[in-house]
């Protein structure tokens, strides 16, 4: 009797008793990296048996009762990846994805895509949807903040990327450019000399006057969009301008390992590396019968799901099979295409899964383009990187890394193969790097839960408190010139004005006085 209590006990305790929840996702960038992240969100969430609405360009193909996917695939005629990502076309600057009007253009046609598509439109004009929270990607713009507005429903934010001004001014305020790295533009990290601090606030300047140059254009589509949708519910489209700061909170996409140690508010909750496996897939045979004999170690190469190495200069390959070939590491190199005449070490894939290799205890050096997503990955398996950034925050991200001890970075032009080689000797040849990565992966580890479970914490905790309005920042309601002082500075110019106007004129008096005095005597 008393083991069958126990059991029943130990069933009972493993149970999850939490509520299930009706959750929107909003993840429409079609792109791979971003399919990764949205459909690791989903997972999650599944896991922790809520019913999730899933908005993706890139349906998964699990079948679950409790996921329903919202196909909106024509997102992808809004971004031709292989046209905008072309190597060659961004070491030409045909292409410069640090071009802020670009970024915004770019997202403004994804998002406008999105809310209006037909499919879409057919979910929120229908007044028997409802949801109990909707967790929206944020990338340049917030007309998905509308979802919200719609369902009547605490909002969520997600970033893909490290905090940045943009983004954190939806929940509290800019962060200062003095010692805070612009996501894109900046090519170092602080602190910073003096001109760098110029720059910096440039920068920032100019995000902010752009941002306020496409207002207009955001307005209009987001009154498109959801206006009627609200209305058929008998209520009224709150405006854009109070919308996107109505946030519960920000998910971002990172971890203080491989940022800086900037000031962050309560409700920007980190949980970078929850898209990572818990379990790592099993590598195919005959890869991992390769990876096993490396007696020597191999390195792992891969410029990420959306640029493709085969589109490198013919110059710049024959250069790096010339040097790869020298090693006595094997090379595993993601590449699309066949290579005849290659060396014996070196193994061409069309598809690689990273995960897997990074994890494979004979990788000695992973060399990257930088993306948050492999950087993440190359920290979690302890592997020192060197990175070759190409657009977007892959140089931040590579910057970091450097400056952290954990990689080098190498720029894409046609010095490439020679830095290169100078860069993979240098850190197989010093074990710091090594360690620092092993260092810098245990601050990584350390966790109270996993980024996972904050995910479900975190959103059932925004539900339960009817949107979180006790993490709202003050700073949202403070004007920006009250912020620095400026009302304070005035009132102190226009104190001292008077004040140096009423001695000024005392003494003209005064000297009127003497004068009149002397005259009189």
């Amino acid at each position: 009797m008393r083991l069958i209590l126990v059991v029943l006990v130990t069933i009972l305790c493993t149970l999850n008793f939490s509520e299930a929840y009706k959750l929107l996702i909003v993840f429409p960038i079609p792109g791979k990296s971003h399919s990764i992240l949205g459909n690791a969100f989903v997972r999650h969430l599944l896991n922790a048996g809520h019913q999730v609405t899933y908005i993706t360009p890139i349906p998964m193909k699990d079948v679950n009762p409790a996921l329903r996917q919202i196909n909106v695939e024509t997102n992808k005629n809004c971004f031709a990846a292989e046209e905008v990502l072309d190597i060659q076309k961004l070491m030409r600057k045909e292409v410069d994805m640090k071009d802020i009007p670009t970024v915004f253009t770019m997202m403004f046609n994804i998002a406008n895509a999105t809310i209006q598509h037909e499919n879409v439109q057919k979910l929120i004009t229908d007044p028997t949807e409802n949801f109990d929270a909707v967790i929206a990607e944020w990338m340049y713009s917030e007309l998905y903040s509308g979802f919200s507005a719609v369902f009547n429903c605490p909002l969520i934010f997600f970033l893909s990327v490290s905090p940045h001004n943009m983004a954190l001014s939806l929940i509290d305020q800019i962060p200062n450019p003095a010692y805070t790295a612009d996501h894109i533009k900046s090519n170092t990290i602080p602190p910073f000399p003096f001109w760098t601090r110029v720059q910096e606030l440039l920068t920032l300047l100019n995000w902010k006057i752009h941002r306020w140059w496409v207002n207009d254009r955001n307005v209009n589509s987001y009154d498109k969009a959801f206006k009627l949708a609200v209305m058929r519910r008998g209520r009224t489209l709150p405006p854009l301008e109070e919308m996107k700061y109505n946030a519960s909170l920000i998910f971002g996409n990172s971890h203080i390992s491989t940022a800086d140690g900037t000031p962050l508010p309560r409700n920007l909750i980190e949980i970078g590396g929850y898209h990572i496996d818990s379990k790592v897939e099993p590598l195919p045979e005959d890869l991992k019968k390769i990876l096993d004999d490396a007696k020597e170690g191999f390195i792992f190469f891969s410029m990420g799901s959306m640029l493709q190495s085969s589109k490198m200069p013919e110059t710049i390959k024959s250069g790096l099979l010339k040097i790869f070939g020298q090693l006595k590491q094997k090379v595993i190199w993601k590449f699309e295409l066949s290579v005849p005449d290659k060396p014996n070490n070196i193994f061409m894939l069309d598809w690689a899964p990273q995960q897997s290799i990074l994890a494979h205890p004979k990788c000695v050096l992973f060399i990257t383009h930088g993306g948050l997503l492999s950087t993440t990955e190359a920290l979690h398996y302890r592997v020192p990187i060197i990175g070759i950034p190409m657009f977007a925050d892959q140089f931040i991200n590579i910057n970091r890394a450097a400056a952290k001890g954990i990689g080098r970075r190498v720029d894409l032009n046609y010095d490439t193969p020679k830095n290169l080689k100078l860069a993979i000797e240098e850190i197989l040849g010093n074990s710091s790097y090594r360690d620092r990565v092993n260092e810098l992966s245990y601050v990584y580890h350390d966790r109270a839960i996993s980024p996972g479970a904050e995910i479900t914490r975190w959103i059932h905790h925004v539900i339960k408190t009817k949107g979180a309005p006790h993490l709202r920042s003050p700073a949202l309601l403070v004007p920006w010139y009250q912020k620095l002082y400026l009302d304070l500075i005035f009132l102190i110019i226009i104190s001292n004005a008077i004040f140096s106007m009423t001695i000024i004129r005392l003494i003209s008096y005064m000297k009127h006085d003497i004068n009149l005095s002397k005259k009189q005597s």
